[in-house]
């Protein structure tokens, strides 16, 4: 479940609630009962690490793989006579 942070705009206490993502937001301050009890946005409480997709394709800075030389186009199969959509001209 995400850990939510919340804000009180009367007395100010900031506290952390774990709920469920379809849960209504709390609304009553746990401190001073006010109804000015309002969820915040916060950055995102995990980092992606290793290899992946994700660390050639969205990671700034430079390419994590080094560039393939062009190979030959392989000979066409027996049948099909290289004009296929297989064996690019």
């Amino acid at each position: 479940m995400p850990i939510y942070e919340y804000q009180c705009e009367s007395c100010g206490v900031r506290k952390e609630h774990i709920q469920k993502m379809n849960a209504a937001p709390l609304t009553t301050c746990p401190e001073c009962s006010s109804e000015r009890y309002v969820k915040l946005v916060s950055a995102a409480g995990f980092q992606l690490k290793g290899t992946g997709w994700y660390a050639t394709d969205f990671k700034g800075g430079g390419s994590a793989s080094k560039p393939t030389e062009k190979s030959e186009a392989p000979a066409p199969a027996a049948g099909c006579g290289g004009a296929c959509a297989c064996h690019p001209g």
